[in-house]
């Protein structure tokens, strides 16, 4: 018996099948109770036709939106070419020549599959070159999946700092004992850690924008004098700010350069691709004949600097590249934070808006949120009111985050601006 065609198949029956095959009846990211299967523009479309302005945008990395023709040209070229290789190829190589030009503290970069990765790498790079075992990181960064990575992540119990707070099952006591873990933006905590630990710490790894929560003015230069100071390593996860918060990332925009950078989502164009950067006499550790045996940091990957992704990728950044592109997003984001701000005052209800215009969301709390434990006084019930009521207008987002882009339309901010009113109108009936 022949299977049903999809296009035959209703959202229902999908999450049905979904439930037999896939722990949690999904793939672990998102709420499996939507499954989209085309989207063009700023536009998506669930199993049953649904559509929804797209706000989530793959979780950051179709910063054009989707279906974007001169990058879909560039794949098309590329597969008659070939998918992948496992060896070098030019395309990856332009890549990575474009990325070096582009990002103030790649002097050579590594191409990954994924930013977990690159952000594993990063750190076990840190340990290689300083000899040093300890990482420092933030509560509330988000740095992946590796053991390293899901220490301290979302706990919901607030111990004293530096120790470490498992996320997951199956991370052994070791793992947690060699990472420390200090509040976001905040300098004192953070020196008193490294003054204690100095001569262990092989690096901080902090995200630029933790999530959604901007640096305070001196914090990342802070880290940056701080770190020279004990001779650790600066790494700045920059899987989500990179060509987001300009076109030279965080790095650009705050004026601060690390040791080394990760980068992923937008390089990849929508494929995955992802890479470590930094000063050549850092990424040398990935060279044996430069640094021998005992310093050498081993990494391979079957799909690492694949041409496919290296050609989205390329097309995506050039586009990016052209007058007025990050002014369009800032613009788009500028109007929707203007949208929020005016509906939730008009309804009388306290809310701050965190972020930069290009990324950001809504905390309804009084206390100005400088760290993760201030995004945990976010009323709740407020945030999962506003979510399902602008989901259900047709306007797509992540719980706790917005992704503006380029592809938005006059139409479509207007539309979404009708849905934040109606949101805004749904909290204040339950305040």
């Amino acid at each position: 018996m022949k299977k049903q065609m999809n296009k035959n198949i209703s959202l229902k029956e999908w999450q049905s099948r979904a439930q037999k095959v896939l722990p949690g009846a999904g793939f672990g990211n998102f709420d499996p109770s939507i499954s989209l299967k085309r989207g063009l523009g700023s536009r998506v479309w669930d199993e049953d036709n649904k559509e929804y302005i797209d706000f989530l945008i793959g979780s950051g990395p179709m910063i054009l939106g989707h279906g974007n023709e001169e990058v879909l040209d560039a794949i098309r070229a590329q597969l008659g070419e070939g998918l992948t290789f496992f060896t070098n190829n030019s395309k990856g190589i332009e890549l990575a020549e474009e990325i070096c030009n582009a990002v103030k503290c790649a002097e050579q970069i590594r191409f990954v599959s994924s930013g977990g990765e690159a952000d594993m790498y990063a750190m076990r790079l840190a340990r290689a070159h300083t000899g040093r075992n300890k990482i420092l990181k933030f509560e509330g960064g988000y740095h992946g999946m590796s053991g390293d990575s899901l220490m301290s992540l979302a706990p919901n119990k607030m111990v004293n700092f530096p120790l470490a707070v498992p996320d997951s099952a199956g991370i052994p006591e070791t793992v947690r004992d060699d990472i420390l873990v200090a509040p976001f933006n905040d300098p004192q905590v953070a020196t008193e850690i490294m003054n204690e630990y100095s001569d262990q710490i092989a690096g901080v790894i902090v995200e630029p924008l933790q999530r959604i929560i901007p640096p305070i003015k001196g914090f990342l230069e802070h880290l940056r004098a701080e770190t020279k100071r004990i001779g650790a390593l600066l790494i700045f996860d920059e899987i989500v700010t990179g060509f987001r918060l300009a076109y030279g990332g965080a790095q650009e925009l705050y004026e601060v350069v690390p040791d080394l950078c990760t980068l992923g989502k937008i390089i990849g164009g929508g494929l995955p691709l992802a890479a470590i950067a930094g000063e050549k006499e850092i990424m040398n550790h990935f060279d044996k004949n430069i640094v021998g045996e005992e310093k050498f940091t081993f990494q391979i990957g079957t799909l690492s600097g694949n041409p496919l992704a290296a050609v989205a990728g390329l097309k995506t950044m050039e586009i990016l590249r052209r007058d007025g592109a990050y002014n369009r997003i800032r613009e788009n984001g500028r109007f929707l934070i203007d949208s929020i701000t005016k509906h939730l005052k008009s309804n009388n209800i306290e809310f701050q808006i965190v972020g930069d215009p290009t990324l950001f969301d809504i905390i309804f709390s009084e206390t100005p949120v400088i760290n993760y434990r201030d995004t945990k006084k976010n009323k709740a019930e407020y945030s999962k009111t506003f979510n399902q009521i602008v989901r259900e207008l047709g306007i797509l987002k992540a719980d706790a985050k917005l992704y503006t882009h380029l592809a938005l339309t006059k139409e479509d901010l207007q539309k979404t601006d009708s849905a934040f009113k109606k949101a805004a109108e749904g909290i204040a009936a339950i305040s």
